[in-house]
C-alpha cells in the first residue's frame, strides 16, 4: 500500500484506520523496522480483542522473524500484561491496541527491554523512517537464518506478579462492579481477582473489538452511566471501568459518584510511601490536583511535577527513581512494574484500602479529594499560540499571580490555578481549572474559556 506514515505515527505508538490508513502488510514492515531500531536477539508481543488485531501481530511477529530475531507471542492481553512481559522477560515489546479509539481502528504501542517506552526521542522516529524507506524501495531482504515464533501464556503469571506487590490477604468482603467495556479488563480480571473476598458483578466481559455497549474510554461521563447505575443497584461497595487495553481504570463510589484520578493519586501515594517507609519522589503531572502534592508531602514524601504525557512521566520515573506516579487521565506508574502503568494494580491498590477499614470508599476518598475541580475541556481554535498569548497577557503581571510554561501555560494563585496547553494531534486547546470552591473554579474556568473562545 502507499501508507501516509506521518498521519499514523503519533508521538507516543502507532495508530489509524485498519485497512484505510494501515494493513498488514505495513505491518510485517514495523516488525522489521522494530527488530532493527531495538537490535533485540528476541521479542515478545501481545494483543487486544479488535477484529484486525490478531492479523497485524502476527505479520509483525513474521517481519520481526524474517530479520532473525526470535518471538514470543502471548496472545490476546491487556497492555499491561504486555509490559508484564517485558519487564520479567527483559525483553522489547509491542502490543496492538487502539486502546479506546473506536472498532475500526488499531495501533502498536512499542517498548524496549524493561517495559522502557519507545516513542518519537526513543526509535520511534527510525522505525518510521526505515518504514517509508522500505515502502518506497521494497522489504529488506530476509537473514539467512529467520527467528522462531513460539506461544507463551502469561495471565497466570501477571496476576501472581500483581497479586505480591499488594497484600489483600486480610481485606473484608467486598461488593465490587467490573465495567470491562468489552475490552480486555474482561479477559484479567477473573484470573487477577480470583481467591479474593470480592463479590465480583462483571459488566460487558465479553470481548468485543465492535464495542456494542458503549466506548471503552471511562474518562467520558457518558461511558460509566452504566456502571454508575449498577453500583447504585448492587448496593455495591465501589464500581471500577478499564478502558479498551485495561490499561486505565477509573473509579466510583458506592453512591456511583465518580472518584477523581487525583485523589486515587494521592490515595496510591499515600500507600506506596508508607510501603517505602515515609521516603521516595512522586511523580504527578501539572493537571492533577493540588491534593496530589500535599498528600505526598504529609506522608513524607518528595512530589515532583512534571508534562502531561506518559513520556514524561516514565522518563522523569527513571530519573528520579521515583516510587510511583500519576496522571489526571488515569494512568498509574509504579516503579514494583518497571515504572510502566497499570491500572490494575492501582484497582488492587484502591481495594486494600478499601477492604482494610470499615468505611465506605466516598469517606476514605475525602481525604485526598480537597478542591474543585472542572475536568478538562476542550475548545476547538485556529490559531492555538495567538489564544495562549491572549491569556498570558490577561494574567500577566496581577498581584499574587504566576505563570509558568513547563505546559502549554499555568497560571495560579493562593486560591485557583488553571492551565491551557495545545493538542499535539488536532486544533484544539485543552483546559483545566481547580481552586478552593465552586464559585472560584467556575468563575475562573469561565474567565479563561470567554478568552479561548473570543
Amino acid at each position: 500500500m502507499t501508507a501516509d506514515l506521518s498521519q499514523i505515527v503519533k508521538a507516543y505508538d502507532v495508530r489509524g484506520v485498519v485497512p484505510d490508513q494501515w494493513d498488514e502488510p505495513l505491518a510485517e514492515l514495523f516488525g522489521a523496522a522494530f527488530a532493527q531500531v531495538t537490535g533485540a536477539d528476541a521479542i515478545v508481543i501481545g494483543h487486544d480483542m479488535r477484529p484486525s488485531s490478531p492479523g497485524l501481530s502476527g505479520a509483525f511477529a513474521r517481519g520481526a522473524a524474517g530479520r532473525g530475531v526470535d518471538v514470543t507471542e502471548i496472545g490476546l492481553c491487556s497492555t499491561d500484561q504486555l509490559y508484564y512481559a517485558s519487564g520479567a522477560f527483559d525483553l522489547p515489546g509491542a502490543m496492538f491496541t487502539a486502546s479506546h479509539n473506536p472498532a475500526q481502528y488499531n495501533g502498536i504501542k512499542m517498548c524496549r527491554a524493561g517495559a522502557a517506552p519507545v516513542g518519537q526521542d526513543t526509535g520511534l522516529a527510525e522505525i518510521r523512517a526505515l518504514a517509508e524507506q522500505w515502502l518506497e524501495s521494497g522489504a529488506p531482504e530476509p537473514v539467512p537464518t529467520p527467528g522462531t515464533i513460539t506461544q507463551r501464556e502469561t495471565l497466570d503469571d501477571y496476576a501472581a506478579y500483581l497479586r505480591s506487590l499488594v497484600d489483600l490477604t486480610s481485606i473484608r468482603p467486598l461488593k465490587v462492579v467490573v465495567d470491562a467495556g468489552n475490552g480486555m479488563g474482561g479477559h484479567t480480571v477473573p484470573t487477577v481477582f480470583a481467591g479474593l473476598p470480592i463479590d465480583l458483578v462483571p459488566m460487558y466481559f465479553e470481548l468485543d473489538g465492535t464495542f456494542p455497549n458503549h466506548e471503552a474510554n471511562p474518562l467520558d461521563p457518558k461511558n460509566i452511566v452504566d456502571l454508575q447505575r449498577r453500583v447504585r443497584e448492587e448496593g455495591a461497595d465501589i464500581g471500577i471501568a478499564f478502558d479498551g487495553d485495561a490499561d486505565r481504570c477509573f473509579v466510583v463510589d458506592e453512591h456511583g459518584d465518580p472518584v477523581s484520578p487525583s485523589a486515587i493519586t494521592a490515595l496510591v501515594a499515600a500507600r506506596e510511601l508508607a510501603k517505602h517507609g515515609g521516603k521516595g519522589t512522586i511523580i504527578h503531572n501539572l493537571i492533577t490536583s493540588w491534593s496530589v502534592p500535599e498528600v505526598v508531602r504529609e506522608h513524607g514524601g518528595t512530589p515532583e511535577r512534571t508534562r502531561v504525557g506518559h513520556s514524561f512521566i516514565k522518563a522523569e520515573m527513571a530519573r528520579t527513581g521515583a516510587i510511583f506516579g500519576g496522571e489526571h487521565s488515569a494512568h498509574y506508574y509504579f516503579k514494583d512494574f518497571w515504572n510502566a502503568d497499570t491500572g490494575m494494580l492501582a484497582a488492587l491498590h484502591v481495594l486494600a484500602a478499601l477492604g482494610g477499614q470499615e468505611g465506605p470508599l466516598s469517606q476514605l476518598v475525602a481525604e485526598y479529594d480537597r478542591y474543585v475541580g472542572s475536568g478538562e475541556i476542550n475548545s476547538t481554535v485556529d490559531d492555538q499560540k495567538g489564544r495562549l498569548a491572549a491569556i498570558k497577557s490577561a494574567y500577566e503581571g496581577r498581584d499574587g499571580v504566576e505563570l509558568d510554561e513547563l505546559d502549554g501555560l499555568t497560571v495560579s494563585s493562593a486560591d485557583w490555578w488553571f492551565n491551557v496547553r495545545p493538542s499535539n494531534t488536532e486544533p484544539l486547546l485543552r483546559l483545566n481549572a481547580e481552586a478552593r470552591d465552586e464559585a472560584t473554579m467556575a468563575k475562573i474556568r469561565d474567565e479563561v474559556l470567554a478568552i479561548i473562545r473570543a
